[in-house]
């Protein structure tokens, strides 16, 4: 009988996330969750990441609401959202109480697979995210935040893995955010990890670099059991590969797929609608869908280039962006080879910049960067250059072991000063996670309900 492959669809969150900045509201993607329902799909991908942070800054949303509303229209489909392990959604750690209290409250709000990762692949990070999923009753999807350096070989991805099961996850990601696993790379780690442990792997990766198709069909060839993909008007470039033509392609091969042909082109002639809404608004631009093959060179993901570039639009010094590009792969190989996903990739950007621009490396330096020489982002892959780090630190000395057990319970206190402000268990981690815009939000909320009454009052 023929293997089968399943297919996450991005389109709700990734797709979204990498092409419009994740600024999909709840009604523009509403009138199709009832057809992504019926598709398939071993999991609709679409929550975490950016999404929090975008409902309430930019679509005046409370994520809560928009995951409960997704979970009623799609009750067939898993659930799944991205946890970056002890930052959560946020860019620093967290207290353990606070993951644990958002992990509980996320799986109560219909969520099925909680897909967790570490920017440095540090498993200790991400321990109390997982036992909460699992706690929960959730599936917990262990996370490797996949790049290449000299210390990042397959036995220590494998090592990582066998630490992850431990933990109790369910199934492993691989998870490529910059497109830069070529096919080969892709057989050779599926096959280890297939070797090593007896685990439905899934692999993610990006169309950035225009490698991503011939990498899922080897990986597939190795063993890979679940491919990521973004339905075809939201796919390619700094997204994901179309779902229809890899569904196309493997069934071409003999693989078994079950995804519903009908449902998929329903969904396809619909998002291109959606598509072009945002490339005539300006939101999507062009340079989002082509293919830059300069992240194999640099190992810059497309999210990160962009920030590089705008930032030195901001400061008239988009003429220095080969330097930066150049400085980048340096401050990263001083840094102990972090993988450049967030937060790490925005501190190293931010740091190449500086460096370039102030004409002396580490002459002036962020406190993200000072807070990861200290040891608060967790073990480095590496050691931190030795001269760097005491360039930056002076006599500090390092924290030893995990930064989360230096911080005080966060849940209780907030919960006080909030008062009535806040409604619910899941408005205290809103306001935990972002405060000013959960403030912001619960205001704006609160006029809403005040002229909701009047206007009824008046009507009646």
């Amino acid at each position: 009988m023929a293997r089968k492959v399943q297919f996450v669809e991005t389109v709700l969150r990734d797709a979204n996330q990498s092409l419009i900045a994740t600024r999909l509201p709840f009604e523009k993607f509403e009138p199709m969750l009832s057809t992504i329902d019926k598709a398939g799909f071993y999991a609709a991908e679409c929550w975490g990441g950016a999404t929090f942070d975008v409902c309430l800054r930019y679509l005046n949303e409370d994520p809560w609401e928009r995951l409960r509303k997704i979970r009623a229209a799609m009750p067939n489909t898993k659930l799944q959202m991205l946890l970056r392990g002890q930052n959560v959604l946020g860019y620093s750690h967290y207290p353990d109480d606070f993951v644990k209290l958002f992990v509980k409250k996320a799986v109560e709000n219909g969520m099925d697979v909680i897909r967790i990762f570490d920017a440095l692949n540090d498993v200790k990070n991400m321990k109390v995210a997982m036992e909460a999923t699992v706690n929960a009753g959730a599936i917990a999807s262990g996370t490797i935040s996949y790049t290449t350096s000299p210390v990042h070989t397959h036995a220590k991805f494998v090592e990582m893995v066998k630490e992850l099961k431990e933990m109790g996850a369910s199934t492993i990601c691989i998870k490529d955010m910059a497109g830069i696993m070529g096919p080969q790379e892709a057989y050779d780690m599926v096959s280890a990890i297939k070797d090593a442990v007896d685990m439905p792997i899934d692999l993610h990766t990006h169309s950035t670099t225009g490698l991503a198709f011939m990498t899922y069909l080897k990986a597939v060839e190795a063993g890979v059991d679940i491919i990521d993909t973004a339905i075809s008007p939201f796919s390619g470039g700094t997204s994901q590969p179309a779902t229809e033509t890899m569904a196309y392609a493997l069934r071409q091969l003999g693989y078994q797929v079950d995804l519903d042909d009908a449902c998929t082109k329903e969904m396809s002639d619909y998002f291109k609608g959606v598509r072009d809404e945002f490339i005539a608004d300006g939101t999507l631009i062009p340079k989002a869908l082509a293919t830059d093959t300069q992240c194999l060179t640099y190992q810059i993901p497309g999210g990160m280039l962009s920030n590089l570039m705008s930032q030195l639009k901001q400061m008239n010094a988009l003429d220095r962006l080969e330097e930066v590009m150049v400085e980048t792969p340096k401050v990263r190989a001083d840094m102990g080879y972090p993988p450049l996903v967030t937060p790490t990739s925005q501190m190293v950007g931010v740091q190449a910049v500086t460096n370039v621009l102030q004409g002396e490396r580490y002459k002036k330096v962020s406190k993200e960067i000072t807070a990861y020489c200290r040891g608060e982002y967790g073990t480095t892959p590496a050691p931190i250059d030795e001269a760097v780090k005491a360039k930056i630190l002076g006599d500090e000395k390092p924290i030893e072991g995990r930064y989360a057990d230096s911080l005080a319970p966060v849940v209780e206190k907030t919960r006080a000063e909030l008062g009535d402000l806040a409604k619910s268990d899941e408005d205290v981690l809103s306001y935990i996670a972002f405060p000013n815009l959960a403030e912001k939000f619960f205001a704006d909320r609160k006029a809403k309900e005040e002229n909701e009454v009047t206007y009824t009052i008046v009507e009646a």
